[in-house]
């Protein structure tokens, strides 16, 4: 096993725990020196408590400013079950982390692939290395359980669970 597999491994779990509430199963791992320094899954995504502020990537930035605080972020690994939104993708950038792997692509709000030149230098000038793909079978297992489930209303009926569903 690969460190990318063992700390996407780390980021399914996270996952895992988000689809056991019955939240969209994504989770996120920061990982500084082949250690875990900060943990998120996604919150608030079930139709009483929905937001879209409490993406797994945001909560762990959040944990990782409260818990270590010291840690140079450009020394961070970012390991996401799902390509992240822009949303994500852009806060991942103002940290300056370095380094996102994910499992499985967000074929509809995915923001990996923006091309950053028409950006301003903020975001332009940033040196960020994108790994798609590691452990994708395994997560996208946990968005087809999602998604096959009635009682999750959310992106039910989207595009993105469309394309989930027909995949093999």
């Amino acid at each position: 096993m690969t460190d990318h597999q063992y700390f996407m491994q780390q980021a399914l779990e996270e996952a895992r725990h988000a689809l056991a509430e019955n939240e969209f199963p994504v989770g996120c791992v920061l990982v500084c020196d082949k250690q875990v320094v900060a943990r998120g899954r996604r919150l608030n995504s079930t139709a009483q408590s929905r937001n879209e502020l409490d993406h797994a990537e945001i909560v762990a930035l959040r944990n990782l400013i409260t818990s270590r605080p010291d840690i140079n972020p450009g020394r961070l690994t970012a390991y996401c079950t799902m390509e992240p939104c822009l949303m994500c993708y852009a806060a991942l950038l103002l940290s300056q982390i370095p380094t996102i792997v994910y499992a499985y692509e967000d074929a509809m709000g995915g923001g990996t692939g923006l091309s950053r030149l028409g950006l301003t230098p903020l975001y332009r000038q940033v040196k960020v290395e994108v790994i798609p793909h590691v452990l994708r079978s395994e997560s996208l297992e946990l968005f087809k359980q999602f998604f096959e489930n009635p009682e999750h209303s959310y992106w039910q009926d989207s595009y993105l669970a469309q394309y989930t569903l027909r995949q093999p």
